[in-house]
This record gives structure tokens, C-alpha cells and sequence, in this order.
């Protein structure tokens, strides 16, 4: 094991330790974040490149080491940022922490990752033998596994990089838009009565009617893909 590599596993092994040790989780629920929203906002207000760029390395540090808390993060992208902003800095980020975590499953991480998730392993080769991208494209609209498992179960496949890459950015992109919308409502909620709000209704019916829509999603790609495929 190279020096270089002894010292980045140290310094991944102390950042995922301090998160666990000074239950950095807390911070990252929904109470936290409508207790601290007016805080948040008027720091974007006054400091909107530097927001933009904290919220992105953390959003970034919790999905490349596969730690929890991606979910409230995607949701408080929207009560920030709004849902064409949000939706756009959490594409990003969220694919950018994804192949970091790809990356290190790879090169770092095969050893842990195959005895911890081992017994899906199977299910992914053969999926990526048999559909190549696209097999991906499915997890992604469609989550068989957890997010973090398919980043860390991708990585010990024979998929190239640059392909899980472009796949996860264009397959996670609808959910990542249903979830910043949900969080542009939870913003608004200051009351009770706000809970019943007909946006914020509507937002829960995108998450719940989701996995569904993302189904037929998928038929209809693949139908087209053997239409355009040459007889």
C-alpha cells in the first residue's frame, strides 16, 4: 500500500469518525433546518457564491462517504435555493459525491465493500453485463438498492467512469427535481394550516406517484431504444 494512499484512507477514516463522534447527523433533519432557515436564507442573501459553494462540498463530502443525510440535504437545496437553482447545484453535487464514492469502492474501499455487500454484487454484474448504462439508468429512476449501495456496488463493476458519471447525472436528475420541489414547499410552511397547502400536497404526490412515473419512464425508453435499433 502506497504512502499516499495510507494517508487518504487516514484522513477519510477521521472525517467519517468526527461526523459519528460529534453527531454532525443532528444537524441534518428537518427540524434543524426549519429551526435554522432564516439563518440560512440571510447568509445566502448576503454571501450567495460562498452558500452556493459550502452547500456544495457538503452535499458533496456526505454522498462521496456514503454517509447519511443526502435526502434532507436535496430537500433543504430547494428551501434555499429555490427549485430551478437547487435543482441544478444538487444534480451536480450529488453526482460529483456519487463517483467519489464510485471511486473509492474501486480503488480504496473493494475489500470492505465486497464483504458488506457482497451478496447484491451478483445481481449487479448481471445487470451491467446484460444492459450495459442503461442498467444503471433503471437503479437510478428506479432504486432497487439505496443510493449509496448502487454508488459503492457500480464501483466494483466493470463500468467505465466517465459512464457512470454521465448515466447517474441524467438518471438521478427527475428525482433530484421532485425532491428540490418538496423542499420549496417545506419552506413555506410557517403554520399548520400550511401543511394543507394544495403546493405542498401536490409536492408529496410528485414523491409518492414517482416511483410509478419512473417505471413507465423506462418502458418507453426502452421501446424507443428497439424502434431506432437496426433490423
Amino acid at each position: 500500500m502506497t504512502s499516499s494512499r495510507i494517508v487518504l484512507l487516514t484522513l477519510i477514516a477521521a472525517f467519517i469518525a468526527a461526523f459519528f463522534y460529534f453527531d454532525l447527523g443532528q444537524y441534518l433533519t428537518l427540524d434543524t433546518l426549519k429551526a435554522q432557515q432564516s439563518a440560512i436564507e440571510n447568509y445566502r442573501t448576503t454571501n450567495p457564491v460562498l452558500a452556493v459553494a459550502v452547500y456544495a462540498l457538503v452535499y458533496i463530502a456526505i454522498t462521496g462517504l456514503s454517509l447519511p443525510g443526502a435526502s434532507i440535504l436535496t430537500l433543504a437545496g430547494g428551501a434555499i435555493f429555490g427549485l430551478l437553482w437547487g435543482t441544478l447545484i444538487v444534480s451536480f453535487a450529488s453526482t460529483i459525491g456519487a463517483t467519489l464514492a464510485f471511486l473509492a469502492a474501486r480503488f480504496l474501499f473493494r475489500d470492505g465493500v465486497k464483504a458488506k455487500f457482497g451478496d447484491h454484487l451478483q445481481a449487479i454484474d448481471e445487470g451491467v453485463a446484460r444492459e450495459g448504462g442503461f442498467y444503471l439508468f433503471t437503479l437510478r429512476l428506479v432504486p432497487v438498492f439505496p443510493f449509496f449501495m448502487i454508488n459503492l456496488l457500480m464501483g466494483l463493476s466493470k463500468m467505465k467512469i466517465g459512464t457512470f458519471y454521465i448515466v447517474s447525472q441524467i438518471g438521478m436528475l427527475a428525482g433530484t427535481a421532485v425532491y428540490v420541489n418538496a423542499g420549496t414547499q417545506l419552506g413555506k410552511i410557517d403554520s399548520l394550516a400550511d401543511i394543507l397547502s394544495p403546493a405542498l400536497i401536490g409536492s408529496f404526490i410528485l414523491l409518492g406517484l414517482f416511483p410509478l412515473l419512473a417505471k413507465k419512464i423506462i418502458v418507453m425508453v426502452k421501446y424507443s431504444c428497439r424502434l431506432l435499433k437496426p433490423h
